[in-house]
């Protein structure tokens, strides 16, 4: 549908421009002015991720209009087909057919700005030579905005088009300089001239190659933006907003527009049944799950998010064994099935210790293109960063690398920065066997603990082993109700009553203290003398740990599943408006009790104690291990004195 406010672009229009975009896309002769031929071969001697072109060009008037090099061939079919072993492949035509639409897109939204402003009476006037003396200048002002207009339009489609081709893999490019107002054909020329060049460069196969268009595409669009501001000519355009509604693309002026891109997830997803044990963890993360397919789509926001019961950062934290990875796989694969059914786009990606990178800033770029993905509100996404202890890096600790600490200084920002919004649409899970090792600050970013200790009864053993067995034996299960004790809403009771008291030795002196001084924590004033006392005992007890138990206490007064019907049919909720979803599950929020805000003050507290013990167990134990070294080195010196 077309708002009041938004123009259509009518698909005829487009189709009409069918031809002249495939005869760009065939093949032209281009001389370049602003841009250097590429060497191919030239690509290994580069550092990795870093863009091949020079950082400075001249900037002497007239300079730009001469050509700097011979006419030559651009073949942008041929390229492409040339990365085919001789049948040309489904991404190859897919690129192909994105650079034709965009074009033929970027054409018809010219002559929409040409005929607007006046141009194409103008252009008229020139080819009879009538155009008067002082409308010259106006008239080579409003060709450079048809030119600008036109090659922001095209690297606007291309990037929405082929956005749901892409995968995780990322080209840097550098910046583009082929960047020519004179007139749209030339302006259009230039821009495919130096794609076509980058891909030769880049793109040594169809991952690649999508990867190429998309990283130009943004290129461009940044460049023309930037050229465009201040320009009088283009407030037409840049005010203006029109739909190509066969595409559902939207085109406001300079402002990109976002595709949602997902894409086949390759991971071995997992039941609810199949998490043996770890019973809070499993339920928070089917809730959560749950949770963000209520995220709406027109209103780029989510109902949990605006009532305060969403998680939108967490750390899972336990030994190693016990079932992190089956989490992720589990929560990944609700979300994948849930957005299959309600058909939204989802996305998964892995942040990990291969993209840290020994160039400086390399790994800092490598995060935040990360955030960026998981953060885009056209999709349904959830972002894991496994083994964060050895991903990020502490402040201060002489062990961690430079691309650690820019990883830190990234995830910090984006998880709790000054910029940092929470729509609702994603989440981000921080696993670590060494929770203790993670950067006070980041790990504290973590709005929710899920400790991940794995199975831990009797039950839970018979349960793992007759899962891990599989069928293909005859031995009999004996006298068990198997995956009975994984039965959710009952292990999960258990489980919370479990911190009605803490756990680690430190945080049950201060409770003892406190209750013996208090009595029952039953008021908010009793609560608060709970909370200042832990804080005395560890001053990184501080605001933020509030804020981090607050949220997790109103996630409680959200202690209720979404049914599974509203997921199976996305009519009966996904499918409604904001406002209606909203009162829905306002409908089932229960109230917030005591009981709940301290069993959640003792499991953030038992956790924040854990890492401090085992932290000061740590450094304590290398600081033997140092004091033992310089004696035995003591002993050797003075025996080979003697």
């Amino acid at each position: 549908m077309v708002t009041r406010d938004t123009m259509e672009l009518k698909e005829e229009a487009v189709r009409a421009q069918y031809e002249a975009a495939l005869g760009l896309v065939s093949g032209f002769d281009h001389a370049p002015r602003l841009g250097k031929p590429l060497e191919a071969a030239a690509a290994p001697e580069r550092s990795p991720g870093v863009g091949a072109r020079p950082r400075f060009r001249s900037t002497v008037p007239g300079m730009a209009a001469r050509p700097t090099a011979r006419p030559g061939g651009v073949r942008i079919i041929d390229r492409v087909e040339g990365l085919s072993d001789g049948l040309i492949s489904a991404k190859q035509a897919a690129a192909l057919n994105v650079l034709r639409r965009a074009l033929a897109i970027a054409l018809a939204m010219a002559e929409t700005f040409a005929a607007q402003s006046g141009l194409a009476e103008m252009k008229r006037a020139n080819l009879e030579g009538r155009v008067p003396e002082g409308k010259r200048a106006e008239f080579g002002e409003l060709l450079q905005a048809e030119a600008l207009v036109a090659l922001f339009t095209f690297a606007n489609a291309a990037a929405f088009l082929i956005a749901p081709h892409l995968g995780s893999l990322g080209v840097e490019i550098g910046e583009v300089d082929e960047v020519l107002t004179d007139n749209t054909p030339l302006a259009l020329q230039g821009a495919l001239w130096e794609l076509d060049q980058d891909i030769g460069l880049f793109a040594s196969d169809d991952a690649r190659l999508v990867a190429t268009i998309a990283a130009f595409a943004e290129a461009l669009m940044k460049k023309v933006a930037l050229r465009a501001e201040g320009m009088a000519r283009v407030s037409a355009f840049a005010a203006g907003s029109w739909r190509v509604e066969a595409d559902g693309l939207t085109i406001a002026g300079f402002k990109p527009a976002r595709a949602a891109r997902g894409g086949q997830i390759a991971m071995a997803f997992k039941k609810p049944h199949e998490v043996v044990g770890n019973h809070i963890a499993k339920y928070q993360s089917l809730r959560l799950a749950k949770m963000l397919m209520a995220y709406d789509f027109d209103r780029k926001l989510n109902p949990f998010a605006e009532l305060g019961g969403f998680i939108f950062t967490f750390m899972g934290d336990g030994r190693p064994g016990t079932g992190k990875t089956t989490l992720i796989q589990m929560m990944a694969g609700l979300l994948n099935d849930y957005c299959k059914v309600a058909g939204y786009p989802f996305r998964y990606q892995n942040f990990s210790i291969d993209q840290i990178d020994s160039y400086q800033g390399k790994s800092g770029q490598n995060a935040k293109a990360f955030i960026d993905n998981i953060l885009d509100p056209g999709a349904i996404g959830f972002g894991t960063i496994d083994d964060i202890d050895q991903v990020a890096g502490k402040r201060g600790d002489r062990q961690s690398s430079a691309g650690q600490q820019e990883v830190t200084a990234v995830f910090m920002q984006a998880f709790a920065g000054s910029g940092t919004v929470v729509r609702g649409n994603c989440s981000f899970g921080m696993f670590s066997n060494y929770p203790e090792n993670v950067d006070d600050a980041l790990r504290q970013r973590a709005g929710a603990r899920f400790l991940v200790d794995g199975p831990q009864t009797r039950e839970d053993y018979i349960d793992i082993l007759s899962l891990l067995l599989g069928r293909n034996h005859q031995i009999p299960l004996g006298r068990h109700d198997l995956f009975a004790a994984q039965e959710i809403r009952r292990a999960v009771q258990a489980s919370f009553e479990g911190h009605s008291r803490p756990h680690e030795a430190g945080l049950v002196k201060v409770w003892e203290a406190v209750t013996d001084r208090l009595g029952p924590l039953d008021t908010i004033e009793r609560i608060g003398g709970y909370l200042k006392a832990i804080q005395e005992a560890d001053d990184r007890f501080t605001g933020r740990a509030i804020k981090n138990i607050t949220d997790a206490v109103k996630v409680r007064a959200m202690d209720f599943e979404l049914p599974d019907e509203w997921m199976e049919e996305p009519d009966l909720f996904l499918f409604r408006p904001y406002d209606e979803k909203l009162g829905m599950i306002r409908e089932l929020m229960t109230p917030i009790t005591s009981a709940m805000v301290v069993q959640e003050i003792n499991r953030y507290a038992d956790s924040e104690f854990r890492y401090a013990d085992n932290s000061d167990e740590a450094a304590i134990n290398a600081m033997v291990r140092d004091l033992d070294r310089q004696e035995e080195a003591k002993r050797r010196w003075l025996e080979g004195k003697a």
